[in-house]
């Protein structure tokens, strides 16, 4: 059923993120099972043309989650077209210390060397400042995320990748409908990441999608999303190319059926029709959430603001507008309660908190035996890990949930 907005306050719980959603969804996803394809299929080419549309971008490939959308831009890179620039095992990529896994992981699975780089506490994203002295010779990609929407300094960023030859994956996973400087993000780095998981700003429950305007890119995209093969033809269609017998690959015999030549060491990555049914009708609202989401988070904003010795709040630049994916701050060091004191006391109260992900990223259990490098010291993602949460402002949240938050911090607040 659609969201229910039906609020009573300290019983109903107010979570972090969620999807909202009404009878177009069911309808589309219906329609898709009534199609009986059930694969990628007309669903998923409509929301690729309006999802390109949308972004300004020539190209986009639909796949199964954010994760999987990583995975593909990095292996995408891999490919021998790119010549020395292609990336190799050995090479090294620059990312940031506060990270979500998966856009550190498809790096380190095929054996480069990350580079972290800490964050600047005002925009809990990479410190930009600190990339340049992280660069090699071995250097070969920057893959960064927009920290819960806010854009990284992508002036400073798309000016270094240009300067050293590097390529730049924008992960905008969290981050749909923010802009730089008037442009969207994910219009800046040769290829771009995008999440559909339900906490985003539009949702197909799992999905993703992989963006870029290079052709070449594109294609290589689509031939590690699907299995590895070198046919570029849709699910369901034939000889596009119009020589589909008339290859001569690797020690293949000649006239080997070019649908299954595998010129790539690929995975399957696609999603279903009835996922991207269900986003194409979530795109229609898109507009719609990303204006909820802004005003739900300057209605926050304006109440910490009157608590800035408890609080640290972010700080956008003039270039930077946002589509928070939540409201992210820091309890002060000098505050007399700390941030899990504080969280734990909304959760009690039924109001969902989140850390920033993972602090730094290199105090888990799975990376502390890594090979990787920093950029000196990481020591303001120590801080986002002890200090950092942040609070809901998806369109499932209204105006009653957000005063009764407010009255909830107010009423903890008064304590000290």
């Amino acid at each position: 059923m659609p969201y229910d907005t039906t609020f009573i306050p300290g019983k109903t719980y107010i979570p972090a993120s969620g999807k909202v959603f009404d009878e177009n969804e069911i309808e589309n996803a219906v329609s898709a099972a009534k199609d009986g394809w059930w694969t990628e299929g007309r669903f998923a080419k409509e929301f690729e043309r309006e999802f390109a549309r949308f972004l300004g971008v020539r190209y986009v490939s639909l796949v199964n989650s954010g994760s999987s959308a990583n995975l593909a831009a990095f292996f995408s890179l891999t490919s021998k077209v790119f010549g020395e620039r292609r990336l190799q095992k050995g090479d090294e990529f620059i990312t940031g210390a506060v990270a979500f896994p998966t856009t550190v992981n498809p790096g380190i699975i095929f054996g480069m060397t990350p580079v972290f780089v800490d964050a600047e506490l005002s925009s809990l994203n990479i410190d930009t400042d600190k990339i340049e002295k992280a660069i090699t010779k071995k250097t070969k990609l920057i893959m960064v995320a927009h920290t819960l929407g806010n854009p990284y300094n992508l002036d400073k960023i798309v000016a270094l990748a240009k300067k050293y030859h590097l390529w730049l994956i924008e992960d905008c996973c969290d981050a749909l409908g923010s802009r730089y400087d008037g442009k969207m993000v994910g219009t800046y780095g040769d290829i771009s990441t995008f999440s559909f998981y339900p906490a985003h700003q539009i949702t197909m429950g799992e999905g993703g999608a992989v963006v870029t305007n290079n052709p070449l890119i594109h294609r290589s995209i689509r031939q590690f999303r699907d299995w590895g093969r070198d046919c570029w033809c849709d699910t369901g269609k034939d000889d596009t190319c119009g020589k589909r017998f008339g290859w001569k690959m690797g020690e293949l015999p000649a006239g080997y059926d070019h649908k299954y030549i595998y010129s790539q060491i690929g995975f399957n990555l696609k999603l279903t029709d009835f996922q991207a049914a269900i986003g194409l009708a979530q795109l229609s609202k898109l507009p719609y959430f990303i204006k909820i989401r802004k005003e739900n988070y300057k209605k926050l904003y304006k109440f910490f603001s009157k608590y800035i010795k408890f609080f640290e709040l972010l700080t956008p630049t003039d270039k930077e507008d946002p589509c928070w994916f939540g409201f992210p701050l820091l309890v002060r060091k000098e505050a007399p309660f700390t941030r899990n004191q504080l969280t734990e006391y909304l959760e009690k109260e039924r109001i969902g908190t989140r850390n920033v992900f993972s602090g730094n990223l290199l105090r888990h259990p799975a990376y502390l035996k890594i090979k990787y490098k920093t950029a000196g010291k990481i020591v303001n993602a120590d801080e986002v890990m002890a200090r950092a949460f942040w609070l809901g402002v998806f369109p499932g949240i209204n105006s009653d949930m957000i005063e009764y938050t407010k009255r909830m911090i107010e009423r903890f607040l008064k304590r000290f």
